[in-house]
């Protein structure tokens, strides 16, 4: 096969939170399809003298397929740009499944998720020990893609974890009923990142019972990740066996007692 595909993770919004190596494909690239709306237009104005960029935001599977066609017959290096990391709502396995059909290589390189990035812009750890170990990533169901019947948010709040919400802004109602109903209590920590990274980033913190008003009072209906779990509290205060001075491991050996056995790394 000649040619390549290259999705590339673009990162929240910033320009600078793109991986070095996703950058370095953009620049080299022949064709760059970005979507003006998801994607900050810095992440692609590095692109080199003579390169097509096309602007995804109106195209459909279909409108992609002669681009790549076109890299197969003229051995083209394309930059598939998407927001965040092309693995979380990406919409690329049916686009390796068109370059599969083609018969045009292609590969991924991550990139950093809003989630992520909301968690690092508000300041917590969304595992902490003996608190919250597990990540939950999902969407409200209802909307207008089909989501599995078993996968539902009230189910996966029984777990009592960190959650973390994509394209739920719009039914935000629905979304705190849906976790109350789960378990949760209504005092739980939540953070809401309204386009995070961007100049008009917004960070928000309430709890569990204020989460619809507080995204209603700031007109939150898209762009919008939602985290919510005990583990976001600032009053969190347990600690990993990692870094406890009794803690023995292959790097390190233990001084003084043992961390509790309650406790994990």
């Amino acid at each position: 096969m000649t040619g390549e595909v290259v999705f590339v993770g673009a990162g929240p919004g910033a320009a600078d939170l793109i991986t070095v190596r996703g950058a370095q494909v953009i620049a080299a690239a022949d064709i760059i399809i970005w979507a003006s709306s998801l994607v900050n237009p810095e992440i692609v104005a590095p692109a080199k003298p003579g390169a097509l960029l096309i602007d995804s935001a109106n195209a459909t599977l279909e409108d992609l397929a002669p681009l790549y066609q076109r890299a197969v017959a003229e051995g083209l290096l394309v930059a598939r740009v998407h927001t965040g990391d092309p693995s979380i709502y990406g919409a690329t396995a049916e686009q390796r499944r068109l370059c599969d059909q083609i018969g045009i290589a292609h590969r991924t390189i991550p990139g950093v998720s809003a989630f992520s990035a909301a968690a690092a812009l508000a300041d917590v750890e969304i595992t902490v020990p003996e608190v919250a170990q597990s990540l939950i990533l999902t969407r409200l169901e209802g909307g207008r893609t089909p989501m599995p019947p078993a996968e539902t948010v009230r189910s996966f709040a029984a777990h009592g974890t960190t959650m973390a919400l994509y394209l739920s802004a719009a039914r935000n109602k629905a979304l705190q009923e849906e976790l109350l109903a789960g378990g949760y209590a209504s005092q739980t920590p939540c953070i809401i990142g309204y386009r995070v990274t961007w100049p008009d980033e917004l960070i928000l913190r309430c709890q569990l019972a204020e989460l619809s008003a507080t995204m209603k009072a700031h007109k939150l209906w898209k762009h919008t990740v939602v985290l919510v779990g005990p583990a976001l509290a600032a009053s969190a205060t347990t600690r990993s066996h990692l870094y406890h001075p009794g803690f023995r491991h292959e790097f390190r050996d233990a001084a003084g007692a043992p961390p509790s056995p309650d406790s994990d790394s």
